[in-house]
C-alpha cells in the first residue's frame, strides 16, 4: 500500500506529508473531503498536522480523486481503534513492547502470544506497527496483569527479538 502512495507523491514531498498524516491517522477520503469515521475534518487541521498550506492538502485530495488505486485505499482506510496502552498504568493492565531485528520477520506475534498466554496471562491488546509506515516497527501487547520477570527472559529468546521494553 504504501509504496503506491509513495510513488505517487514522490515528485511531490509535500503532498506525501498529506499522505502519511491521512494514513497514520486511518483518515478517510471521500469526494474531495477528509473524514474520521462519520466526522468530516477540515482541511486546514490536516495541513497544520502535515505542517504544508491548505491548497497542497486540497491538491493532494484532488490526486487521490483522480488516481484509481489510491482512490480505492483511501476511501476504504479506518482508524485501526483505540489503545489501552497510554491508560494501562491506571488499569493495572500489563504492557510489554517487542522490537524485532527485521520486522517482516515471522513467528514474533505468535510465539509472543504463546509465552504470555503460557504464563497464565491474558492478552487485552495486540498493536503491530506496518514495517512500510514505521521507521522503528513494534509489537505492542497489552495484557490483564503485570508482566512477571521470568515471562520477560522468554521473550528475550525469540527469534528475531531485538529488544523488550515492560511497562
Amino acid at each position: 500500500m504504501w509504496n503506491t502512495i509513495n510513488r505517487q507523491f514522490t515528485a511531490y514531498p509535500e503532498r506525501l506529508k498529506v499522505a502519511r498524516v491521512l494514513v497514520e491517522n486511518g483518515l478517510t477520503v471521500k469526494n474531495k473531503k477528509i473524514y474520521l469515521n462519520q466526522i468530516e475534518i477540515p482541511p486546514i487541521r490536516i495541513a497544520r498536522v502535515a505542517g504544508v498550506d491548505r491548497r497542497t492538502v486540497s491538491e493532494t485530495l484532488h490526486a487521490i480523486d483522480n488516481h484509481f488505486k489510491l482512490k480505492l485505499i483511501f476511501e476504504a482506510i479506518r482508524p485501526a481503534g483505540h489503545s489501552l496502552k497510554e491508560i494501562a498504568k491506571h488499569l493495572n493492565l500489563g504492557v510489554v513492547e517487542i522490537r524485532p531485528v527485521d520486522a517482516k520477520a515471522h513467528g514474533i506475534l505468535a510465539t509472543s502470544a504463546q509465552i504470555l498466554t503460557d504464563g497464565g496471562l491474558s492478552i487485552r491488546q495486540a498493536i503491530v506497527d506496518d514495517p512500510e509506515l514505521s521507521p522503528e516497527p513494534k509489537l505492542t501487547l497489552i495484557v490483564e496483569k503485570k508482566i512477571p520477570g521470568e515471562l520477560i527472559s522468554q521473550l528475550l529468546k525469540i527469534n528475531g527479538v531485538a529488544k523488550v521494553s515492560v511497562y
